[in-house]
């Protein structure tokens, strides 16, 4: 069979990477010039740490990973306020977790791909034809392709979803938050977050700073907001946003790069993932945002599920729906306590995070992190 894929992100690499094995002629479309370096840590567990381990991935990603000894919160001072053991967190999913850059896990799946399967960069998608026998997709570059099935693993903004599916605002259920990621390089403020994730505790808006090997820092950020357009000044926004904050947010603000990743805080939610020769996967169908996490790891547990029922997209979306919904669930549940929204609630959660301490308390709040286990679906 032969497949386009839309998007060099976690979920299209995945896909790519598992149905090249399995025989398939598989093209990889990616619209960005080239692979992006932006994007935030990750805590990678669940199906997708189940499907690295199965593509032989595993050993590679925790030779590029991280480990922190906590995520811990702390005042304009820089006080610590509250914290999580990362540990406890690691043994709430067996030890099968790893921390890295969402971008080290591209650069592995990506490098992992065989020649014929690699990227065409700088490439997007104008045109999608879908007939029943076969797909033609015209791109940027004035050429077009003709495949057997057409995979949208462009992301949130899929365009795949847009030429094919309707608009995006049809789609997108945005949470009240803005988002943003970056690096710096600060030799003190590295030395003091090098080894921990360290969180503003504060209302509305949440500056995180954690070292990386490289003597950078990497930052992310999340506020509340009712606007559901993006600025044009991302940099200015972000500073904007979190200038008044203390302790090392300032110097982090002032060595923003004019680069910044910044986006909506969203979730997709589509009645139907597939329609003829044309299936989505990943974010362009079952965004489940910042607040829940896992996403990458449930970007790859869709690529796996659908390389399982690529004859069949229907069956993939009746399988790995119902996993997607619950994570979604979790996530919008939880975001009073992701981002309080109150002093008050800013104050229980550091009681929470307090007696997160106690043996049994802690395995409860870590297991209410990772939410219910998640099988792969597609053997």
């Amino acid at each position: 069979m032969r497949v386009v894929v839309c998007g060099a992100g976690i979920t299209g690499l995945t896909l790519a990477g598992l149905l090249a094995a399995d025989g398939h002629d598989v093209v990889v479309l990616e619209r960005s010039p080239a692979p992006r370096p932006e994007g935030y840590m990750i805590d990678f567990f669940g199906p997708g740490y189940d499907v690295a381990e199965r593509m032989g991935l595993l050993p590679r990603f925790h030779e590029l990973g991280y480990r922190f000894a906590e995520a811990g919160y702390h005042d304009a001072t820089g006080r610590r306020r509250a914290g999580l053991s990362f540990r406890r967190f690691a043994e709430s999913v067996g030890g099968r977790m790893v921390s890295i850059m969402r971008p080290d896990v591209e650069h592995v799946l990506r490098t992992a791909l065989p020649a014929r399967a690699a990227p065409r960069y700088g490439v997007s998608v104008v045109g999608v034809d879908d007939r029943a026998d076969g797909v033609s997709v015209a791109l940027s570059d004035g050429t077009a392709l003709r495949a057997d099935l057409l995979v949208g693993a462009d992301g949130i903004h899929s365009t795949v979803r847009r030429l094919v599916f309707g608009e995006e605002r049809r789609f997108l259920r945005p949470l009240g938050f803005h988002t943003a990621a970056f690096t710096f390089t600060d030799p003190e403020v590295h030395r003091l977050v090098e080894d921990r994730f360290c969180l503003t505790d504060t209302v509305d808006r949440q500056v995180g700073c954690y070292g990386l090997r490289d003597g950078r820092v990497a930052v992310f950020t999340v506020h509340r907001t009712p606007d559901r357009t993006l600025p044009d000044d991302p940099r200015a926004a972000v500073r904007a946003a979190y200038g008044t904050l203390g302790w090392i947010v300032p110097r982090a603000l002032d060595r923003c790069p004019p680069e910044v990743y910044y986006d909506l805080v969203a979730q997709v939610e589509l009645p139907r993932w597939s329609t003829g020769r044309v299936v989505l996967a990943g974010d362009a169908c079952g965004a489940v945002s910042l607040l829940a996490g896992q996403g990458a790891s449930l970007g790859m547990g869709g690529a796996f599920a659908l390389a399982g029922h690529l004859d069949d997209p229907a069956a993939y979306e009746r399988r790995w729906r119902p996993v997607v919904t619950g994570k979604q669930q979790v996530a919008r549940s939880g975001a009073r306590w992701f981002l309080p929204a109150t002093a008050l609630r800013l104050h229980a959660r550091r009681w929470m995070m307090r007696l997160a301490g106690l043996p049994w308390v802690d395995r409860r709040i870590a297991r209410s992190l990772v939410g219910k286990p998640t099988a792969l679906v597609g053997d």
